[in-house]
């Protein structure tokens, strides 16, 4: 092997990202070789890659020069990119040429060749810089940026060898070859449907931000004094210090409330095991109006039913699972939390109610872990353009 087959990149996501982990899976049982590129804890990288390489986290200034960084020291044939400013560097490499990796496999040399630009866009983020505070620094120019950013990603994206995106709506709509590959779960990470054990308890794992719900969850738990909460996830530096003194105000409920920091996929859903809901409490904002999070599947993958927020797409498939409960979005934290909080309490008062949707639930991961999700797919792809 004169090079590694496929190098995954990305400037912005901790190598513990779920999707990252899926969708390198995929390509490693497709036979590719696979060197990984990230931030955080390269223990916490996906199991038998070929390469690791971690950065520590930049600030949003620095993410454009390690980007390049990664994408100069790059070894696959084919660049797989999971951000914006990965996607800009690795596009400028993939015109070029010219990098000073090494490749992976044994008897490897220095990276040569343009290689073949795949771009995973899992977000719209032009809705997502909505939902975003640090947009409206400086007078607004830092979100003025960030659109220039992001329009010009988009551009890449449209014109990569593969264009894959999570959803159908998500941008670009026209690109030279796209492929929708759906956030949805891998069993081989998530445990089977287990029951539940004896005293409530409620899963969040995602960023942990109060646009995801953070304050309505611990408003819900607050007022649901039988339950406790696993948060699973980084918190967003935003709503850090509100997070603290929320919980020391409240001795109470700090004693209730478990953070557990960011986890790889199998270890935050090790904790779906025995617990009796998922909460999925997103705000009523641009960037979520139209989206169906990984985790709504991924907590009915474990048998879980699930409290969601009253937005178009969660909803329905909740409802139309019978898995779980619906609740107003867009009111206050305290408004969503006190709503949350009564469905809670009925289920641990009549636990009976709760297996009802845990049944629907159960129903649910049966067809999904039939069905596949995708990312085989996606894999086969990859292998055409490592072998041109």
């Amino acid at each position: 092997m004169s090079a590694c087959d496929v190098t995954v990149l990305t400037s912005g996501h901790d190598v513990a990202d779920a999707r990252l982990h899926r969708e390198v899976a995929a390509l490693m049982r497709a036979g590719l070789s696979v060197e990984v590129l990230g931030l955080g804890d390269s223990g916490d990288a996906p199991p038998g890659v070929q390469a690791v390489r971690t950065w520590p986290r930049p600030g949003l200034a620095g993410r454009a020069t390690l980007a390049a960084r990664m994408a100069l020291v790059s070894r696959g044939r084919v660049l797989l990119t999971l951000d914006p400013d990965s996607a800009l560097a690795a596009y400028g490499v993939s015109r070029r040429g010219r990098r000073t990796g090494l490749g992976c496999g044994p008897g490897s040399g220095p990276g040569s060749g343009r290689p073949a630009l795949v771009v995973d866009v899992h977000e719209d983020y032009a809705r997502l810089l909505a939902d975003r505070a640090w947009t409206r620094r400086a007078g607004g120019s830092a979100g003025t940026l960030a659109r220039g950013l992001v329009g010009a990603f988009t551009r890449v994206a449209a014109r990569a060898d593969l264009t894959v995106v999570a959803d159908e709506h998500v941008p670009p709509l026209t690109a030279r070859r796209r492929l929708v590959v759906p956030n949805l779960p891998d069993p081989a990470m998530l445990p089977e449907p287990a029951a539940r054990e004896p005293r409530p308890r409620a899963l969040y794992v995602g960023d942990v931000r109060a646009s995801r719900g953070l304050f309505a969850m611990l408003e819900a738990i607050r007022a649901a004094p039988d339950w406790t909460v696993d948060i699973v996830g980084p918190v967003a530096p935003a709503d850090a210090d509100a997070l603290t003194t929320a919980l020391a105000a409240d001795p109470a409920l700090a004693a209730r409330v478990q953070l557990h920091g960011r986890r790889p996929p199998s270890a935050s859903f090790a904790l779906a095991r025995g617990a009796w809901v998922g909460l999925l409490l997103l705000a009523d904002t641009p960037a979520f109006a139209e989206a169906l999070p990984s985790k709504l599947h991924e907590y009915l993958a474990c048998g879980l039913a699930v409290v969601t927020t009253d937005l178009p797409r969660s909803a329905a498939l909740v409802r139309e699972s019978g898995a779980g409960a619906v609740v107003p979005a867009g009111g206050s934290d305290a408004d969503v939390g006190a709503a949350v909080a009564e469905i809670l309490r009925g289920w641990s008062a009549d636990p009976t109610s709760l297996d009802a949707a845990r049944a629907g639930a159960g129903e649910y991961a049966r067809v999904r872990r039939a069905a596949g999700g995708g990312y085989d797919e996606l894999a086969a792809a990859v292998t055409e353009l490592a072998q041109r």
